[in-house]
């Protein structure tokens, strides 16, 4: 399972009990009403433990978290980001 898929798959089963209503994965969670502010901080939490990252406040914008698409691809960042923190360590 890909991360849009894990990610679609925690939002279907957390949000909208269960019921995939064929949202795409460009269409923004908040303006739909799938997620409100406190669901956000929810799928923060699902973020972090399953992709094993951290969310700083600066994260916490809709460029990163308001669509499937851009949550997986902010993750895909945050992953790359610490392969390459992990590489420079001393």
């Amino acid at each position: 399972m890909d991360r849009q898929q894990q990610i679609r798959a925690y939002i279907v089963d957390n949000f909208l009990l269960g019921q995939d209503h064929g949202f795409g994965n460009t269409d923004s969670l908040l303006a739909s009403g799938v997620v409100d502010s406190t669901g956000v901080l929810e799928v923060v939490g699902f973020l972090e433990k399953t992709f094993s990252i951290q969310l700083s406040d600066e994260d916490l914008v809709p460029e990163n978290l308001d669509t499937i698409q851009n949550m997986a691809a902010f993750v895909g960042r945050k992953l790359a980001g610490h392969g390459a923190a992990a590489e420079t360590a001393p």
